[in-house]
């Protein structure tokens, strides 16, 4: 009886050990959303009538990174001095400084480290302002390395616009992201966010996701899905039966997807958050 006791007592402190050693998960909200550049034609969908309600949204939501689109310099400003928590990453496509739209990150300064990030140009030549292959407007991909304060644990994420008209320029900024990606990240777990242009029938969808290396649609994968299932619909303008998704999160697989949403950006039947829906992922790694 006494040998029972001691063998069961060993065993049990055998596995607490082994469940204690287990490193904890980090667990993150990630935001992909095109907010729409401030363009005084959109009338009353204009930013300055939007903007207290993309502040309210990102605030009530408080994903811990954000990727966003189409971000103009003033536009930049007005985030930061309406979202304290978070630091940004991210430069003018036009200038490399502040000129032309952004495609930043916005991290929560209270969990994360900020490690290493950048922009390159979506081009033949990725270190300096340019315009790629058959694009018709300068594109760009912004990264950062973000260190989890709570556990430790390190994680790529890149952010990026692809062009609307170029279908190689398109072809070829996917392949330049999965090089990016495999450089930067390695091992980590990595996650790629932005406005691609296209649905998941086009070509540039099938390059991110059948190349060698791999990346998940974390919409396909999610373990649950909320809200609808496209993300442009032009300030509602768009006939229901022609919105898209083109706004994607995409992860290598040591990233396990939780859940998924993409939320109606609508305010009213006349107003918009922007003229995409923000899309959403739950992620573990």
């Amino acid at each position: 009886m006494t040998r029972n006791l001691v063998l069961y007592a060993c065993i049990s402190c055998m596995l607490y050990c082994l469940t204690a050693c287990q490193p904890s998960p980090t667990k993150i909200c990630v935001t992909t959303f095109n907010i729409r550049y401030d363009n005084p034609a959109d009338s009353a969908n204009n930013w300055a009538f939007r903007k207290d309600s993309v502040y309210a949204f990102i605030q009530a939501s408080h994903p811990d990174v954000v990727g966003m689109q189409e971000v103009l310099n003033s536009q930049l400003i007005d985030l930061q001095a309406a979202l304290p928590d978070y630091a940004y990453v991210g430069v003018g496509r036009d200038d490399g400084k502040t000129a032309g739209e952004y495609a930043p990150i916005f991290y929560r300064k209270d969990r994360f480290e900020l490690k290493d990030g950048s922009t390159f140009w979506l081009s033949e030549t990725p270190d300096s302002v340019g315009l790629g292959w058959d694009a018709a407007c300068v594109r760009i991909a912004t990264w950062v390395k973000l260190q989890d304060k709570q556990t430790g644990k390190e994680f790529v994420m890149l952010n990026t616009h692809f062009d609307h008209v170029g279908t190689e320029a398109r072809r070829q900024s996917a392949l330049l992201i999965i090089r990016k990606i495999k450089e930067i990240a390695g091992e980590e777990p990595a996650i790629v966010t932005g406005d691609f242009n296209v649905s998941e029938k086009w070509e540039a969808y099938q390059t991110m996701t059948t190349n060698t290396f791999v990346l998940k649609d974390a919409w396909k994968v999610a373990a649950k899905h909320e809200g609808v299932e496209y993300t442009f619909h032009d300030f509602g303008r768009y006939p229901m039966e022609k919105r898209e998704k083109i706004d994607f999160i995409f992860v290598t697989p040591n990233v396990q997807v939780k859940e998924a949403d993409i939320k109606s950006a609508a305010l009213t039947d006349s107003l918009y958050l922007s003229d995409h829906n923000p899309h959403s992922a739950y992620l573990e790694f």
